[in-house]
């Protein structure tokens, strides 16, 4: 039996409906029972209420966590998780929270706990796709990932995670270190499969799990954007320390509240385009892979994921999901295809 932490928002609510609908029957959990009630009678599922201080884990066998900001409120569950010996999975994609718990590597063995951050659009995909070009270049020494979303349109809480990191600025790896950069630190064309775009590199969740499923030291991460864009982002870079002020933060985290996400057209009709790259400094090799949209995408990796870790042998630790499931992963959900 599995516990979908965060049901009542927009990811967690859709990942609830698809698991009903294939015959699933997750706990809804959250912290608000009169937000968890009314979803929970409408799928006849048990729900549970509880602030992740005062976990509720019995007779739960692992913990689908979809409630964000992630910085706050993955360590909490992941020690609840290990001391209640349940597995852990999220789809959250901040470098910090991959980071953190994969130095948790041993205590989850210890307690005979799987961890998996990042089942969903963050960062199967990319991290699959990397994990399968290193298998064509062995001893490779770049990495670099890039994804296109046209007409994309991000949740509540994807929106809120942004405006907790956007401080931060950007990130790449370099000789094995997370190294923090200025926001559109690199810029360049991008050969998607449905044509060029111009790209800037981003802090996506990779810089950290591509390292832990390759070993290449060298790891950048890009997001299609207009040059315009890619302009007006390197000009406003003096202003983003401002926006880590904590009354700046609360006032575009009010901001965010209003938002929900893309509706069903959308998330049935749109596509994502990755790209990907090795390099070991005399030959390259790289690929380019589609994937339904990002939130679509998210409910059935998620759901996948959960479903093989509870059928798989168990293999306590740390992982990134193309080290547990495998690169080849990506390639088993429904839409996905590669060049």
């Amino acid at each position: 039996m599995f516990l979908i932490y965060g049901a009542n928002g927009y990811t967690g609510e859709l990942i609830a409906r698809e698991g009903v609908r294939r015959g699933l029957k997750p706990i809804l959990a959250g912290r608000s029972a009169e937000k968890l009630a009314p979803l929970a009678k409408e799928l006849g599922l048990e729900s549970r209420a509880f602030p992740l201080d005062k976990p509720q884990l019995d007779g739960v066998d692992a913990v689908l966590h979809c409630a964000g900001p992630f910085v706050h409120t993955s360590a909490p569950m992941v020690r609840a998780c290990i001391g209640a010996g349940a597995h852990y999975l999220d789809i959250t994609g901040e470098i910090p929270v991959f980071e953190s718990i994969m130095a948790m590597n041993d205590d989850a063995a210890r307690a005979g706990v799987t961890l998996i951050p990042g089942v969903g659009f963050d960062v199967v995909p990319t991290d699959c796709l990397g994990a399968m070009l290193a298998a064509r270049l062995p001893g490779a020494t770049e990495l670099e990932l890039a994804f296109y979303s046209p007409g994309a349109e991000i949740s509540r809480g994807t929106l809120k995670t942004m405006i907790e990191s956007i401080g931060d600025g950007g990130a790449i790896r370099r000789d094995g270190k997370i190294i923090r950069v200025p926001p559109a630190y690199d810029a360049k064309e991008i050969p998607f499969s449905i044509g060029p775009r111009m790209a800037m590199t981003i802090p996506w969740g990779d810089v950290s799990t591509s390292f832990h499923t390759t070993g290449i030291p060298n790891i950048r991460v890009y997001t299609a954007a207009s040059p315009k864009s890619i302009k007006r982002m390197r000009r406003l870079r003096p202003f983003f320390p401002l926006l880590a002020i904590k009354p700046i933060k609360r006032l575009l985290q009010t901001f965010a509240n209003r938002r929900t996400g893309p509706d069903e057209e959308r998330r049935t009709s749109g596509r994502t385009y990755l790209w990907g790259r090795v390099s070991n400094g005399k030959r390259e090799v790289t690929m380019t892979m589609t994937t339904p949209e990002g939130y679509a995408f998210t409910v059935i990796s998620a759901l996948r994921a959960v479903e093989q870790l509870l059928a798989s042998p168990k293999r306590p630790g740390a992982f990134t999901p193309a080290k547990f499931f495998g690169p080849e992963f990506v390639t088993t959900l429904p839409g996905v295809e590669l060049t």
